[in-house]
């Protein structure tokens, strides 16, 4: 099917917008970027304001959005978050994780986000016993992002051990009553599902990834399983890495080494890797990062939250490692405000403003995220490039005034997902005037929330 889209103004790289950009797309693809057409042609859709590749949110807990509003005030960590997180998911089955789920990504689609890659580690029953199908909560997953629209990686996620501890065997420390669920016993049975799990829902629209929890919950020789896996099948692999400080004093304990020279030596750090926070790496670590092409995907929003930190990533870009967003824990789910946030913390940290060019920064939270998720075709407006873009409205009070000129700084340094007017998918409209075309946002969210977290 043929389309054609006349956007007022449309990001095409560089720190400004063009003007009058009339896109052309056949199927799920764009055939076509014309720009300085100065009115709309009467075959296309207009699209005004700033039309820009779709968002990418590379790194996300679908089931974490229930914990928002209920584990932000009062004091604490990220180890005392993770227990009330760990009572959500002993909620789950592949039922209500569905609803949880597509009302999630249908959020997702509402800030403009085409892409999402899940770091999906609650596999079977709680107890750890398998459904009758054992990938039934992989599957809830794939079906709600498919109902709600967007693009999925669903990067399947090993996850053996409770965590590390040198005064454990081989240190580290059995699975907690808790974390049983999320573990398939061994890397080869993981490497057994997943496998058959992507050769079951691969598609248009999903791809099926690697993840390694982190070196505190799978060994180096378990980690090679999982790279090797992603190796062989051109998968991207996915790790949670020196996210905390005490994470990193408990791998110098246990290997002497930090988690990222632990990943190296196992083999999983390469161009196809992306290392999630990565906020206590080292100026060694980041230029490990940087020569093996690897990406680091930030997540303001949670390090902020959950007080883990703000992470290297000045450094991480000058030593050449790929920078994308996600939203992780969906304190907020934003990933406008989550780019933002990283130039703000680096001007907070390093008295100097504009650390990062607008035009990185919006690279960052569109091509960056579809590089690490596996799809290398998305994130860009051109010819052969995916059919997905997301406009943002130049008429509301944060984003009155803005022009060609200033519009994708405008949109960067202070719109939010309220902006969004229009999502394409694909070559479908998901989202229309700033409402989802098939879900009730805010009703499933509020019913899906309440079944998962109801004493």
């Amino acid at each position: 099917m043929t389309a054609q889209y006349w956007c007022e103004l449309a990001w095409l790289g560089g720190s400004g917008a063009a003007e009058g950009v009339v896109i052309t797309i056949d199927g799920d693809r764009i055939t076509e970027v014309r720009a300085g057409v100065p009115a709309c042609p009467p075959e296309a859709v207009p699209l005004a304001g700033l039309t820009l590749p779709a968002l990418a949110n590379a790194h996300s807990h679908a089931f974490h959005r229930a914990l928002r509003g209920r584990t932000h005030a009062g004091r604490g960590n990220f180890w005392t978050w993770r227990d009330l997180m760990y009572r959500v998911a002993a909620r789950l089955d592949p039922d209500c994780y569905y609803r949880l789920a597509r009302a999630v990504f249908a959020e997702m689609a509402l800030a403009g986000i085409g892409i999402v890659g899940e770091f999906h580690y609650v596999h079977h029953r709680p107890g750890g016993g398998n459904y009758d199908d054992p990938d039934a909560m992989g599957a809830a997953v794939v079906a709600a992002a498919r109902d709600a629209g967007i693009r999925l990686t669903l990067l399947d996620t090993l996850y053996l051990h409770g965590g590390l501890d040198p005064a454990h065997d081989g240190g580290y420390e059995p699975l907690a009553p808790e974390q049983a669920r999320f573990s398939d016993g061994s890397a080869d049975r993981w490497a057994d599902r997943i496998e058959g799990l992507a050769s079951t829902v691969s598609g248009p629209m999903v791809r099926v990834g690697a993840a390694v929890h982190s070196v505190r919950a799978v060994d180096p020789p378990s980690i090679k399983v999982a790279a090797d896996w992603a190796k062989e099948r051109g998968a991207p692999l996915h790790f949670h890495a020196s996210e905390q400080p005490a994470e990193n004093q408990q791998c110098l304990g246990v290997h002497g080494l930090t988690p990222i020279d632990v990943i190296a030596q196992a083999e999983g750090l390469g161009p196809g890797t992306t290392l999630v926070h990565a906020t206590h790496a080292d100026g060694r670590d980041q230029a490990m990062i940087g020569a093996a092409g690897a990406y680091c995907c930030l997540c303001p929003s949670t390090e902020r939250d959950l007080a883990d930190g703000t992470g290297p990533s000045v450094g991480l870009a000058r030593a050449g490692a790929g920078l994308c967003l996600g939203s992780d824990s969906h304190a907020t789910v934003d990933i406008l405000s989550e780019a933002r946030m990283v130039e703000l913390d680096q001007r907070a940290a390093t008295n100097d403003r504009g650390v990062f060019d607008v035009d990185v920064l919006a690279s960052m939270a569109t091509s960056g995220g579809y590089r690490s998720l596996g799809w290398p075709e998305g994130g860009t407006l051109e010819a052969g490039a995916l059919a997905d873009f997301a406009t943002v409205g130049l008429n509301s009070v944060r984003m009155a005034g803005a022009d060609a000129e200033t519009a994708l700084a405008a949109t960067i340094f202070a719109a939010t997902s309220a902006d969004v007017h229009h999502l394409v998918v694909g070559g479908r409209t998901v989202v229309r005037d700033g409402r989802h075309t098939t879900v009730a946002v805010a009703t499933d969210l509020a019913s899906a929330i309440t079944e998962v977290t109801a004493p």
